[in-house]
């Protein structure tokens, strides 16, 4: 890279620093605790949460149209994942039977039932996707096992049972947070995250048949500590956000990457301002990442190696389809579009 290119580059990022991006807040119609949020792309979102809440969206916010499973009212439905306008699965979390996950494919005018849990003791936390017809589930651990779901056919869902998955610690689980405790990327890769005795990071790459895990620097040793959130945008670079939910504005030990694929972390350098629930990728040549939690969110232009802070609002969950194709919910109905990324840094200097 020419010397006139590195000075520009720092120029841009520099001045996209001071004014990186704004929180646009938007009228959700709901006054639900919003744990879940999909964006297919600039104008479709979709989002949930308590209430058996589902809201969507096809005009960039202007408007969000109440779209929840009926007779579901007594559901949480923490994580939501969308393909299109017309086709979304949601996820209810909780003890028991509340763990439920449903499919529409009208755009929510109805909603079919998949997956009903049956063990008392499991509770479903999150899920994710390869694609459309693929996709996996996970709860807590019972009896010393992480439970695990999938999908082949986008249609049902049936219990995986690993090869190999190293067992869980006591009172190891995951965090229901904003449904990303689990992530996928390409066609087999995925991970998920834990917290209490130990926050670990989980790793297949076999689409969940065999798994092995590897410890993190997040704080742990609390049942209101670990890793909240985790995220790839290759399968080699990866960052993971948490901390604990008690201590909101603790800034200690929430943030880490990796350049392996997970088999070893290093902390940031320089962390988000607080607990982080929820962490994403803005996709592009230079990926820019998105922390949020309930003390504010965050910006990192480095891999997850250092944190700009963004605001202090609390948010639970965020996503993004693309630059300035991006949302992130809250409590109380809180709905915020995420607005001025800076196209020239998204695309990065060229070479």
């Amino acid at each position: 890279m020419h010397i006139r290119r590195v000075l520009l580059f720092a120029i841009l990022a520099g001045s996209a620093m001071l004014s990186f991006a704004q929180w646009e807040q938007q009228n959700s119609g709901s006054d639900a605790q919003l744990r879940g949020i999909s964006v297919v792309s600039a104008k479709v979102a979709w989002a949930s949460g308590t209430k058996g809440t589902v809201l969507r969206t096809v005009d960039s916010g202007k408007h969000w149209e109440k779209v929840g499973v009926a007779g579901a009212e007594g559901l949480d439905f923490r994580d939501i994942q969308a393909f299109h306008e017309k086709t979304a699965f949601v996820l209810g979390a909780g003890p028991g039977e509340q763990s439920r996950i449903y499919r529409t494919s009208d755009g929510g005018r109805h909603w079919r039932l998949q997956f009903t849990n049956k063990e008392p003791k499991a509770f479903y936390d999150c899920f994710a996707f390869w694609d459309k017809t693929h996709g996996i589930a996970l709860s807590d651990s019972v009896d010393g096992k992480f439970l695990l779901l999938s999908t082949t056919d986008g249609k049902s869902w049936s219990s995986l049972q690993p090869r190999q998955l190293p067992a869980a610690l006591p009172n190891e689980g995951a965090f229901a947070a904003s449904g990303t405790c689990v992530a996928t990327f390409g066609k087999n890769d995925a991970w998920f995250v834990t917290g209490g005795p130990a926050a670990r990071a989980f790793h297949s790459t076999d689409r969940g048949k065999t798994w092995s895990a590897a410890e993190t620097p997040l704080q742990s040793g609390a049942p209101s500590q670990g890793i909240f959130s985790v995220a790839f945008w290759s399968r080699e670079n990866g960052v993971v956000v948490g901390g604990d939910y008690k201590d909101p504005a603790n800034k200690t030990r929430n943030a880490a990457l990796t350049n392996d694929g997970g088999k070893t972390w290093e902390p940031a350098t320089k962390g988000p301002a607080g607990y982080r629930s929820a962490v994403t990728v803005i996709p592009g040549a230079s990926p820019v990442l998105i922390a949020v939690g309930t003390s504010g969110s965050d910006y990192s232009l480095d891999g997850g190696k250092t944190w700009e802070p963004i605001d202090s609002l609390e948010y639970n969950a965020v996503s993004f389809a693309a630059a300035n194709a991006g949302w992130a919910v809250g409590p109380n109905g809180r709905m915020a579009h995420f607005t001025k990324v800076p196209e020239k840094l998204i695309a990065g200097p060229s070479n």
